[in-house]
């Protein structure tokens, strides 16, 4: 399902204060994709994806879901559009007084959906999460994996064209984020799903998401493919993220070395970023410039970021030299296809 929001605005008073939690929103995010939504604490996430999700209605603005408008439909029609969509959190929001499999029940039951096809649907969800076994576990004996998994299947339960995931793996480690986000891939390409999700890590749009805007302030600062934001950040938001990427853990809980983080070897210096893209991440591009130019490097940073369509190189360095020929060094890097920023400025 496509979702297009338009000119959303959302406002709250607070102690005899205005806080814009949400400044003239505007997305388009596609039918059958993972898009992620990032942002600091307190950039608006939170309160974008209740009005996207319909718990809350935006001061002005328009939600639609495939060009039908929604955010002004009638309570009945309203609550009939929530059983297309279907949410999961950073705490679960499971009931502890009933089983794993008791929980996934719970939003059949209330649509009146019969035993029987309660019960078939159960168990298809607990083989889909992998947790076939614990279907008659108290929650409280449940990791916090398993219990994410539990909440991942209450919330396809109904079988929704949208899943929303708010800080889905927060509360979770690092390796078992990537199990969880894995899951969720896996889960959007068997159900056609539109996956909207939110977070304030870098590494969760890296490693789950299609496309991604990024907000600051209640606002909209960028908005693209993952990989074109992660090869070339226009916004100090999105360049900030990206500076302080962690590695994500394998599957025995180590980092893994084929997905490191930026990794910085000297807190001192570093004014250029270099962008590597896809090819050029294997070029020995610093000593040919080293090479036709009278300048040296002084690498301060580095890492290879390995996305779904292409892998991202960053070198964070000092350019020594004249200036004359650190702009010619500069311009050379730029014309084979190498993006260049002034950290924390342009280039």
């Amino acid at each position: 399902m496509e979702i297009k929001i338009q000119n959303l605005v959302r406002t709250y008073h607070q102690n005899d204060k205005t806080v814009e939690a949400v400044k003239n929103v505007s997305l388009n995010i596609p039918s059958n994709t993972v898009y992620g939504i990032i942002g600091k604490s307190g950039a608006g996430k939170s309160t974008l994806v209740r009005l996207i999700s319909l718990l809350e209605k935006p001061d002005s603005g328009e939600v639609y879901f495939n060009d039908k408008r929604v955010d002004s439909l009638d309570k009945k029609e309203m609550i009939d559009q929530h059983r297309h969509m279907g949410m999961i959190f950073q705490n679960f929001n499971l009931l502890s007084s009933r089983t794993a499999a008791k929980n996934i029940a719970y939003p059949l039951e209330i649509c009146k959906t019969p035993k029987e096809e309660i019960n078939k649907r159960v168990k298809e969800l607990l083989e889909l999460v992998g947790l076939s076994d614990r279907a008659d576990a108290p929650i409280s004996t449940l990791s916090g994996g398993q219990k994410q998994r539990i909440a991942i299947a209450r919330a396809l339960a109904n079988k929704p064209e949208i899943l929303f995931c708010d800080e889905a793996t927060s509360a979770l480690d690092p390796q078992t984020t990537r199990s969880i986000l894995q899951l969720i891939r896996d889960i959007q390409k068997k159900m056609n799903l539109t996956v909207v999700m939110i977070t304030h890590q870098m590494e969760v749009v890296r490693d789950a998401c299609d496309r991604v805007a990024v907000l600051n302030d209640g606002a909209v600062v960028e908005e693209g493919s993952v990989s074109d934001i992660f090869s070339n950040p226009k916004s100090e938001t999105t360049k900030d993220f990206l500076s302080h990427l962690n590695p994500i853990a394998d599957e025995n809980g180590q980092e893994d070395s084929s997905d490191d983080s930026i990794v910085r070897w000297s807190q001192h210096g570093g004014k250029y970023t270099l962008r590597f893209i896809d090819e050029k991440t294997g070029e020995p591009v610093i000593s040919t410039v080293s090479k036709k130019f009278d300048v040296t490097f002084n690498i301060r940073a580095g890492g290879i970021q390995h996305l779904k369509e292409k892998d991202i190189g960053t070198l964070i360095v000092d350019i020594n030299g004249e200036d004359a020929e650190v702009e010619k060094a500069i311009e050379y890097i730029k014309t084979i296809g190498v993006n260049v920023e002034i950290t924390g400025g342009k280039a």
